[in-house]
């Protein structure tokens, strides 16, 4: 039996720069956290030669082909895993909507989990490749790639992708104190609706041509947050994730709505220095940067949202438990 534990993220700054039509030709960065919230990947081997998955819904199978599931159904088939096993799927968070990379931890997951049946150790880097992949090339999904790289790196990643298709991770190494004042500045709340992020980033998609110059804006604000935080500026995170929220709402229709925009604005005049919704906005969770002496006014003002508290997780996909045995021995 093989669990692997794969982090969620929050999207802080450059999000959207990540999407192929942009990033190859103009060059995009993201600047996002991994965060304590899990998706759970279990593969058990059965008695018997059928391929048995277990998520919101069962299916049971004889052939990998014929899986609905078509990220566990890509992953068996890039694995090479054929038959004979049992997979299940968990996740702390509503997989569906929420803003916080769950499909591609999903996919992370799953292959790290895949892999590691098969006996095959894989790096972060390998990992994420292959996710973007199967999500992007195979599935044809109209998404990014600041997910998989998250959900399989860990901690605050620093990306830049292109131009071209060259990925660097920069993974930040901030002093303690930073770090800390990071994790405790960021407040998420859900907003209580969830939506379909692929109905957004189409729309965002076919938009960039006239949104480019939002893009370019988005691109350096990460460089901005990025910079600030190397050198212990962490309200130059809030306020560069401010200006990327203005810029972000102008880049798809779905992206904010009036509930949203109240949201955002109770937060800063409660004393919060960014507010914004996280992933591709339209619902989900509402991510805000908000000093220590200033958070009981933001809840206040917020009570009506319930707040998920978090921490950053500093690892990125980990198998967490590897147990072979052969159950026809």
């Amino acid at each position: 039996m093989i669990i692997t534990q794969t982090p969620l993220r929050v999207g802080l700054v450059g999000g959207g720069t990540d999407l192929p039509d942009f990033y190859r030709e103009h060059g995009g960065r993201v600047l996002n956290a991994a965060i304590d919230k899990y998706v759970y990947v279990v593969v058990k081997q059965r008695f018997d030669d059928d391929v048995y998955v277990n998520y919101s819904a069962k299916e049971v199978v004889s052939r990998v082909e014929d899986l609905q599931h078509e990220l566990v159904r890509e992953a068996m088939h890039m694995t090479g895993v054929r038959g004979g096993v049992e997979i299940t799927t968990l996740a702390d968070i509503p997989s569906a909507g929420s803003g916080l990379g769950s499909s591609s931890a999903v996919t992370v997951g799953l292959l790290h989990a895949l892999f590691a049946y098969k006996g095959r150790q894989v790096t972060a880097e390998e990992l994420a490749d292959r996710a973007c992949a199967i999500e992007i090339d195979r599935c044809r999904k109209p998404i990014g790639k600041q997910d998989q790289y998250a959900a399989a790196y860990g901690g605050i990643c620093d990306l830049h992708f292109g131009p071209g298709d060259r990925v660097v991770v920069d993974q930040l190494d901030l002093a303690s104190p930073v770090r800390r004042q990071v994790q405790d500045e960021l407040l998420l709340f859900y907003t209580g609706t969830t939506r379909k992020a692929d109905n957004i980033l189409g729309e965002q998609k076919a938009n960039i041509g006239d949104r480019i110059a939002q893009l370019v804006q988005l691109r350096e604000l990460a460089a901005e947050a990025s910079a600030g935080l190397r050198e212990g500026d962490v309200d130059a995170l809030g306020v560069a994730l401010n200006k990327s929220w203005a810029a972000k709402r102008e880049l798809a229709s779905g992206v904010s709505n009036s509930q949203i925009d109240e949201a955002v604005e109770s937060a800063l005049a409660g004393g919060a220095t960014g507010a914004k919704v996280t992933g591709a906005g339209g619902g989900g969770f509402l991510l805000v940067v908000c000093p220590l002496e200033r958070q009981r006014a933001v809840r206040e003002r917020l009570a009506a949202m319930k707040e998920l508290p978090i921490k950053i997780d500093p690892f990125g996909s980990r198998v967490v438990l590897n147990v072979h045995r052969d159950i026809w021995s």
